[in-house]
């Protein structure tokens, strides 16, 4: 009887593993003393128990809230800075005077009443909750007086009206604030005790749920009488202060008081004495000091003043009259009221930074020196040697010689070598001149026909020339959104001169391009870091000992979106008005696609869809940074048109644009096709032929050759044509953005309601 033979399907189970799971002293004995590559790359940790863990724990919890007890404890007392407060009234029929009396109350605190500048202020000071406060005020029409005086405010007091919450004018001043970063703030409802005891409660139910759009989980508090007034106060003092990062990395100074002693003739030259309390890191004297709107200046020394504003002042009142209070400032002991300023530090001129902002550029640097005599001994040699030797008829020329065919059928001439020189050139570094810009478009008339009086007064107010530019810059965003980077060929100008700067590529994703190629001349003037991310490190590690930043100019990129309440087409280079942490300025930016790769695309006009990279030459900020942009208004008001946060500071960054040029398949044979209306000389075929072409449905192909002097050419494609395809050819350059910076911005004219309700209700119809 034969034996069972099992076939090639028998089930094949898998092995038992037994040495899977061994010990730690198995492991160890087999290793025989050897440790793994992490172990030995890695400090060794010490392993805590349990408990230990526990306790470790605990210990940063209390290091946590000591912290914070420190730092509410710290302000607002004898020994911190006063509690900087900002009201700002979000409602027109908010009374911001009446707020004001409720709050300087004689029985709650001294009060020092300030009218110094633009903006009603006081200071007060409360012995009892062993608090002082500086209440300072800002319109929200004035835009940039509210965001300027936000950005070194401890707290913004919000103004809600009873009824409604906020206007139109507010409503766009919480969008800026929410975008430049809101510190710690407290909301305020001002006339509920006016309406009957009946809607009150209705009232405070529909302003909650107006509110909870922007303020969620924040509760309302009310200031209609005295004590709710203390109430307020004692919420200030209690609260829990929020962070801005761009503030807490950088000194700064509200000033308090500010005296100008001219030191020349015309008295536009002199000294500035500002006098303030200093906040954030510690003010070094050799540094910069930035006046928001007016640039950067030196110091020249650092004062320590009596404190004029003390906290344990005590209040004799007269017999007389109880009501009149004779204020007597003191500290732990008599102050001598005419005791001299102590002089904290005066700048060294050897330490101090430089208000130079730009580098000074080297003309000669890069240029090509004389080559000297052994150089042009061996090029000579080289053209010796290059010299071809051969048999032509008597009476030739050296320059009929060129095209005598030598016995392979090929001309001993360089002229197609020349022509693949030209073409490569052309491919990969492109030309070095650019003509004038692309051929605007013809010119429409408009005629605006009043039926009335009425129609003729509001004719009398348009301006005409402004409706026309701006029907001109909507027609050019339109099509830009129809055919993107679609240029028309100039028929009065050769197309290789017209577009000589531009280049073709294979890939725009993966073709190489150098940073470093055909910089402009403003690149010699400004700064570059060899590692912005390593730099941007180290000095947030030692801006605690000094204040480092500095005025030097580079490259800034910032990440922005369109704010949805504008509308405008805004077109690169029009000048704008940035808020970039502390600073603002006016520049013409470059708007670029915000991508991961090494080339991003320029766009045309700020879009509203996504979020574009803004581009302008600036002073060095490090991130974080807000940023916001405005643009000026005909009439002379500023409208937020985007906000966003600094990116980087990278000159590297490559923005390169793309121009289309179109052209209709004539006729068609399958694979091959003649194509017209892209050019209209046989030699700007010739030139543009090494590019590569493709068509808006998907086909690739390239010129085979020119057909014609009129432009026409012969093209192959990887697939059969459609006859209402189109063939396009993509051709890209590097941009750089215009040196158009501007430290001074002038005020601008208040925002109406009128204005704002305009804007919106066009959004609305949009």
């Amino acid at each position: 009887m034969a034996a069972h033979r099992s076939g090639p399907l028998k089930q094949q189970n898998k092995a038992h593993k037994g040495g899977r799971h061994r010990s730690r002293g198995a492991t160890q004995r087999e290793g025989k003393g050897r440790l793994a590559l992490k172990t030995l790359s890695k400090k060794v940790r010490k392993e805590l128990s349990r408990v230990d863990q526990r306790h470790r724990a605990s210990q940063l919890r209390k290091q946590k809230k000591e912290a914070v007890l420190a730092e509410k404890r710290h302000l607002g007392s004898k020994d911190g800075p006063p509690h900087h407060v900002l009201v700002v009234p979000l409602h027109n029929r908010i009374s911001l005077p009446e707020a004001f009396r409720l709050l300087q109350d004689s029985d709650t605190g001294i009060i020092h009443l300030n009218e110094w500048g633009s903006t009603h202020s006081f200071m007060l000071l409360c012995p009892q909750l062993k608090h002082r406060w500086f209440f300072t005020s800002a319109k929200p029409g004035d835009l940039h007086t509210v965001l300027d005086m936000a950005k070194v405010a401890d707290t913004i007091l919000f103004l809600l009206d009873s009824l409604e919450g906020w206007d139109c004018t507010g409503e766009y001043c919480l969008s800026c604030l929410f975008a430049q970063g809101l510190p710690t703030y407290t909301l305020v409802v001002q006339g509920v005790s006016v309406l009957p005891p009946k809607k009150q409660i209705d009232a405070r139910k529909k302003l909650s749920k107006t509110v909870e759009k922007r303020f969620p989980d924040d509760k309302l508090l009310l200031l209609d009488t005295q004590q709710e007034a203390r109430m307020l106060l004692r919420q200030l003092t209690n609260q829990k202060q929020r962070h801005l990062a761009f503030r807490d990395r950088r000194a700064y100074l509200f000033a308090h008081a500010a005296d100008f002693m001219p030191s020349d003739e015309n008295g536009l030259v002199g000294t500035l004495k500002v006098s303030g309390y200093v906040r954030g890191q510690t003010l070094n004297v050799n540094s910069l000091l930035h006046i928001i709107g007016h640039g950067d200046f030196h110091m020249k020394q650092i004062d320590a003043p009596v404190d004029p504003f003390p906290l344990n002042s005590r209040v004799i009142k007269s017999q007389k009259d109880l009501g009149l209070a004779t204020e007597i400032c003191a500290t732990d002991g008599i102050v001598d009221m005419e005791e001299e300023v102590k002089v904290l530090m005066k700048a060294d001129p050897d330490k101090q930074e430089s208000l130079q902002s730009e580098a000074i550029p080297d003309p000669l640097e890069g240029e090509q020196t004389w080559p000297t005599e052994e150089e042009l001994s061996e090029a000579n040699d080289l053209k010796e040697s290059s010299k071809l030797v051969k048999k032509v008829p008597k009476g030739t020329s050296s320059y009929q010689a060129e095209w005598i065919l030598d016995e392979d059928g090929e001309s001993s001439g360089e002229g197609d070598g020349c022509d693949d020189a030209e073409n490569e050139n052309f491919m990969e570094e492109g030309s070095l001149d650019e003509s004038s810009e692309e051929e605007e478009e013809e010119e429409f008339e408009t005629m605006t026909i009043g039926e009335s009086e009425r129609d003729d007064l509001y004719d009398k107010k348009v301006d005409e020339d402004a409706e026309e530019k701006m029907l001109e810059k909507y027609k050019q965003e339109r099509l830009e959104e129809m055919f993107p980077d679609e240029v028309d060929t100039p028929r009065d100008e050769a197309a290789r001169i017209r577009f000589q700067k531009y280049r073709g590529l294979k890939s725009f994703r993966t073709s190489p391009w150098d940073p470093k190629e055909n910089l402009p001349q403003d690149y010699a003037r400004i700064f570059q870091f060899q590692n912005f991310t390593n730099t941007r490190k180290h000095i947030f590690k030692e801006i605690e000992e000094k204040e480092i930043e500095g005025a030097e100019m580079s490259v800034l990129n910032m990440v922005v979106s369109r704010y949805p309440g504008n509308i405008e087409p805004v077109k690169a280079k029009e000048e704008l008005i940035f808020h970039c942490g502390f600073r603002r300025f006016r520049a013409s930016p470059l708007f670029s696609q915000h991508t991961a790769a090494d080339k991003h695309k320029f766009q045309r006009f700020l879009t509203a869809d996504v979020a574009l990279v803004v581009t302008v030459y600036a002073p060095i900020t490090f991130p974080p940074a807000s940023v916001l942009l405005f643009k000026q208004n005909s009439n002379g008001m500023h409208s937020l048109i985007a906000t966003g946060h600094l990116l980087s500071v990278d000159p590297d960054r490559m923005i390169i644009k793309r121009v289309i040029l179109s052209g209709h398949p004539f006729k068609i044979f399958t694979k091959m096709a003649v194509v017209r209306y892209m050019f209209f000389n046989r030699e700007d075929v010739l030139w543009f032929k090494p590019v590569e072409l493709r068509t808006k449905w998907g086909r690739r192909g390239y010129i085979k050759e020119p057909l014609g002097t009129h432009g026409h050419m012969k093209c192959s494609f990887d697939g059969k044509l459609k006859s209402q395809d189109t063939v396009l050819m993509n051709l890209y350059k590097r941009v750089f953005p215009k040196w158009t910076y501007d430290p001074y911005v002038p005020e601008p004219v208040p925002w109406g309601k009128s204005e704002i309700s305009s804007t919106i209700s066009e959004v609305d119809m949009e």
